[in-house]
């Protein structure tokens, strides 16, 4: 498919560049010193809970066993070090892993840790984050209090505000909710509509979409012949997971636009649907979450 690229709408720069495996250029909003402590500090309150019922079921269990003679003094410290490491490395380590890149505290804050390049964090990331995080930072078991000095001058100076697990892992974080620079979707080409209706979308992935939907919105920051190549790279991987093929002599970017404008649109449609669904059974908590109208 040929891709001499006319220039589609962009969006809004945002704050931090960012440039992504892909060579495109992302302009995110960094997440600064203070929503992350607000992000730790409900982390820390959910992990202190955590570790309170772990460690109660666990002596509950110790104490079946010692009415057996089966339990010591030993046992008891293993149990206490397992429950530590469980809630201080497993809690953030699982979360950010399933998650791909949120805890329950960066949920709650609109946060997310993505990677240097923009991409997802993995299970190596997530663990040499926290592993670093815990024995430096918190609970610091190097640097008890040096640790936290040191990531806190890191953050306010880092353009990414980086702490030193970040350095360590090659990852930031990032605030989802930040409408301006993530929001922008591509519109529908003209007589696209019909044909991107009947297209089978389902091995689109969240990461495939992204890397279009930022492509279309940068393309006119991109030089030749880095443009083109990199769009006509794009529509080869989305053309080998979606089908039917476009109409002849459709532009590549169209192309793009058309497959995730349909993608956008089905994905509405589903909330929707969800929404119906819950607003029968509770009508009172879908009202609370809807998002404000213009002008309300």
């Amino acid at each position: 498919m040929a891709l001499a690229l006319p220039h589609p709408p962009t969006a809004r720069t945002g704050v931090a560049p960012v440039i992504t495996g892909e060579a495109v250029p992302l302009d995110i909003r960094v997440a600064r010193l203070g929503s992350r402590v607000l992000a730790l500090l409900v982390d820390l309150i959910l992990q202190a809970v955590l570790f309170f019922l772990l460690l109660t079921l666990g002596l509950l269990g110790l104490g079946m066993l010692a009415g057996v003679g089966l339990a010591d003094g030993a046992l008891v410290q293993a149990l206490l070090i397992g429950v530590l490491v469980a809630v201080l490395i497993g809690y953030p380590t699982v979360l950010l892993t399933l998650t791909r890149g949120r805890t329950v505290g960066k949920l709650a804050l609109g946060l997310r840790v993505v990677r240097d390049d923009g991409g997802p964090v993995g299970f190596r990331h997530s663990l040499t984050r926290t592993l670093v995080g815990a024995a430096v930072e918190f609970p610091g078991f190097v640097m008890p209090f040096g640790g936290w000095v040191v990531s806190m001058v890191l953050m306010t100076t880092s353009p990414l505000s980086k702490r030193l697990g970040d350095h360590a892992a090659g990852t930031f974080v990032i605030h989802e909710r930040n409408l301006e620079a993530w929001g922008w979707v591509p519109a529908m080409p003209p007589g696209l509509a019909g044909w991107a209706s009947t297209l089978d979308l389902a091995g689109l992935d969240d990461d495939l979409a992204l890397a279009t939907r930022h492509f279309l919105a940068r393309n006119r920051q991109l030089r030749e012949p880095a443009r083109t190549r990199l769009g006509q790279q794009l529509a080869r991987q989305v053309a080998q997971v979606t089908s039917p093929p476009p109409p002849a002599g459709t532009p590549g970017w169209a192309y793009l636009a058309a497959v995730h404008a349909e993608r956008h649109v089905r994905a509405l449609r589903r909330l929707a649907a969800v929404r119906g669904r819950a607003a029968a059974v509770w009508p009172e908590l879908v009202a609370a979450t809807e998002p404000p109208r213009p002008g309300a």
